[in-house]
This record gives structure tokens, sequence and C-alpha cells, in this order.
């Protein structure tokens, strides 16, 4: 297990403010108030091209995480140590907020229509917003951090096209999920511009939709895949040692 630095947490800065300002100027600028319609094509694919750049040009120097969730399932598989993954979580944090408030500087008019592209759950798709706000979450991050540790964690992967399938399965999530919960999957990214437009939507339904779950379905796609495609699969008696 690799030690951190000071270039991997201004990577993880750097990497976290870039994705929420691309993705949150896309929302203020591409995204119609209720009950206009919206194609979310277009903010699906900002999604994915921010990601596979920033992951091709900064993953090694801190991995590429810009994620509260990822940082916290890779250091359950070990991959990062946990004083390193603390330090990771609060610059994570801190671009989130950063990126939030690039966007209400350069698009106040747009952006305020929209929250500034903060997340929230449709009340119209549902009558009880957390428990299917939480579904929605879980699943979105469940199946980015299960592409995660397939491409970039499982040391038998081929990782020549890693970026661009962990940009894609975001991609993907926020293409279907995004009209339910603005397809958040991503603490730092909820968190960021929700502070800045001042709007959580009850800040016991943000931890809930936007926090806890999102956490948890990292949890469950990290260790469910280590467990049934990685650990079996281990060589030697000390079975197979954590990975970056």
């Amino acid at each position: 297990m690799q030690d951190r630095g000071p270039s991997a947490y201004i990577a993880e800065f750097i990497g976290t403010f870039a994705l929420v300002f691309f993705v949150t100027a896309a929302v203020s600028l591409y995204v119609a108030p209720p009950p206009a319609f919206t194609d979310f094509g277009v903010i699906g694919l900002v999604h994915v091209f921010v990601l596979f750049i920033l992951i091709q040009t900064l993953a090694v120097a801190s991995g590429a995480h810009f994620n509260p969730a990822v940082t916290i399932a890779l250091t359950a598989l070990r991959q990062i140590k946990p004083p390193d993954a603390g330090i990771y979580i609060i610059t994570q944090l801190a671009g989130g907020v950063a990126g939030g408030l690039v966007t209400k500087l350069l698009l106040e008019d747009e952006g305020g229509r929209v929250n500034y592209g903060a997340v929230a759950v449709n009340p119209e798709r549902f009558d009880s917003v957390i428990l299917p706000g939480m579904v929605a979450e879980f699943i979105g991050t469940f199946f980015l951090v299960f592409v995660i540790v397939g491409v970039a964690v499982n040391p038998h992967a081929a990782k020549d096209w890693a970026a661009l399938a962990i940009g894609a399965a975001l991609g993907l999530g926020v293409m279907v999920l995004a009209p339910l919960t603005g397809a958040g999957f991503n603490p730092a990214r909820a968190f960021g511009p929700a502070l800045v437009a001042g709007e959580f939507g009850g800040v016991g339904n943000f931890l809930l939709i936007y926090v806890l779950a999102p956490i948890l379905g990292a949890l469950a796609a990290a260790i469910g895949y280590f467990r049934l495609y990685i650990t079996p699969g281990k060589k030697g008696e000390a079975g197979l040692g954590p990975v970056g």
C-alpha cells in the first residue's frame, strides 16, 4: 500500500473541482426547470468525457478517486491508508465546493434556476422521496464502483480501457437516474452545489440519500466484486496483496 503525498491531495482537489464544475455548468446551461422536458443525454456525455479526461491525466498522481464513496470503498480494500483517505475526502469536499462556487460566479442567472446543479429527488416520480432516492443512488454508485474495481483494482484486468469504462459507467447512470435523483453517486458532487445554493432538501434526507446510500453502494460493490472475482483467484498462502 503506497503512501500518498501533497501531489496526490492536490490532484484530488483539482479532479473533484473539475468534475463538479463541468457537471454543474452543464446542468445550469442545459437542464430546464420542471415541468420542462430535459434531454439528459448531453449531461450524461459530459460526465463520460470529464471523468475520462481526469482519470487519464490524474490517476498516476492520486488514483483518481474524486469521490468520498470511492475513497471509503478502496480504503476497505486496503488500496489506501485511512489517514490518506481522510485527507482525500477533505480535499474532495473542498473541490466540490470550489466547483459549485465557480459555476455560481460564471452562470449566476442560468444556474440560479436549477440551484447551480444541486442534486434533488424528483417528487413527481416518488410519493416518498427517501427510500426510492436511496435505492437510486445506491444502484448508480454500486455499478460505478463495480466497474472501478473490475477494471482498475483487479490486477488481472486489461487497464487500457479503464478510464473510458469508468466514465461510461458514470455517464450511463446519469442518463438513466438523473431524472429521478439528479444522479449524485458522489457525496462531494452533491455537497458542493448544495452548499453553494443553500438547498439541501432537508439535511436528514440529504445525508441519507446523497451520503449514506452512495457509501453503502460503493462498499457493497467493492467488497462484493473483490470476494467474487479477485479473492478466488489468489495465489499462494498470503493471498492477493493490495494494488496501487
